[in-house]
């Protein structure tokens, strides 16, 4: 079976970006290595098992969320919308819009520490 294992997520502080996934998104980590003086591998994933994010610093002309434009880069799930929600709100995550009820679920746009976009979304099936 396949699964994906990973995603880079392009960032300009290593350091920000892993206090942002495990402070504000309750995020684990599950490597934060020195490989070479010039390279250092931070992986952090929700708790369990699932796809992670690979911390990776950004180089030219990349940007953070660049390939989304204004959209919404990222789709966090959660069965519990509301506690989820409060705990990001008490750790300073920005909401740009209140909670609304869609048909597919329970969902709120917020910024990352660096602007990107992403969906706190909680699904219509889950419990």
């Amino acid at each position: 079976m396949l699964h994906l294992q990973n995603v880079t997520y392009l960032t300009t502080d290593q350091d920000a970006a892993k206090a942002f996934f495990v402070d504000a998104l309750g995020f684990e980590v599950r490597q934060d290595e020195q490989i070479t003086p010039q390279w250092r591998r931070i992986v952090v994933g929700p708790r369990g098992d699932g796809t992670g994010f690979v911390l990776a610093l950004t180089s030219g002309d990349q940007q953070p969320g660049s390939l989304a434009s204004t959209d919404v880069m990222y789709f966090l799930a959660t069965d519990d919308f509301a506690a989820d929600h409060a705990h990001m709100l008490g750790q300073g995550v920005t909401f740009l819009e209140q909670p609304r009820h869609e048909p597919y679920g329970t969902v709120a746009v917020f910024e990352d520490f660096q602007g990107v976009r992403w969906d706190l979304i909680q699904p219509r099936n889950a419990s």
